[in-house]
């Protein structure tokens, strides 16, 4: 969560759920440097009279990547400070045709904007993987959002913020001590956080980049509801493999247009 300037705001009619499984936010990190993260999407999303929050990534100049059980915000540091913004409707809206909410399985969705965003010192594009080869375990990578900080407030954080998760290993993740009787862990996801626990994402995080070694190479998910920051729940995000990278109502989509 960081980053001042040009900044994005996509308004769609999806929701984050708050359900069992809490889609995420930033915990235990720090805030990022203004706008060293201008491909950040910030996702207003208005629900019965209230407003909620999630994050995705510019890709194209009018393409924002982000989770399908989200909606968008582009290029902002502060979400109440002054700042120049770009305020950009959203036409089109191209979610994963298999998505399933119950167990998250393609998690992603793709958004069309009305026009390009300006590409500026505060707005561009992330880079994505030129393959869709697995991350492996023990490989630190950075999500950014500008989520909850602590499993108590229920306030988001009006700055964009960062911090360092860890890769692990699935079969640890879906075993005993973590997932196994909550959710199971698929080849299409990725487990990250820290061994003590206290780094994640989490609630508002949602649709938010996980950039490991410069790429994009996941979406954030989902997350143990109230227990954002657990060693036991790592953060789960969906994994940018090649399916996804081929998938035919999206990226050709996208090409297309």
């Amino acid at each position: 969560r960081k980053k001042k300037g040009n900044e994005l705001i996509l308004v769609l009619s999806f929701v984050c759920f708050f359900v069992f499984f809490s889609y995420v936010y930033i915990i235990g990190g720090e805030e990022s440097v203004p706008h060293s993260r201008p491909y950040m999407a910030a996702l207003i999303i208005p629900v019965e009279g209230n407003t909620s929050l999630c994050g995705g990534t510019l890709i194209k100049r009018n393409w924002v990547l982000t989770a399908a059980h989200s909606i968008v915000f582009l290029g902002a540091h502060s979400l109440t400070g002054k700042q120049q913004q770009q305020r950009i409707k959203i036409i089109g809206r191209y979610g994963h045709p298999q998505y399933n909410e119950k167990t998250m399985e393609n998690d992603i969705m793709l958004l069309k904007m009305e026009k390009s965003a300006k590409i500026d010192q505060h707005v561009k594009c992330i880079e994505l993987p030129s393959t869709s080869n697995d991350v492996e375990a023990g490989t630190q990578c950075l999500v950014a959002g500008w989520g909850i900080t602590d499993n108590k407030s229920r306030n988001i954080s009006t700055m964009l913020r960062e911090v360092n998760v860890t890769v692990i290993q699935r079969s640890v993740c879906n075993d005993e001590n973590h997932y196994k009787h909550l959710m199971y862990v698929t080849s299409n996801m990725l487990c990250a956080g820290d061994d003590k626990g206290g780094k994640d994402a989490c609630v508002g995080d949602s649709g938010g980049p996980l950039i490991c070694n410069g790429k994009q190479r996941g979406i954030v998910s989902f997350g143990a509801k109230s227990e954002c920051g657990n060693q036991r729940y790592p953060g789960i995000y969906t994994l940018l493999t090649e399916d996804y990278l081929a998938w035919d109502g999206g990226w050709r989509t996208m090409k297309a247009l």
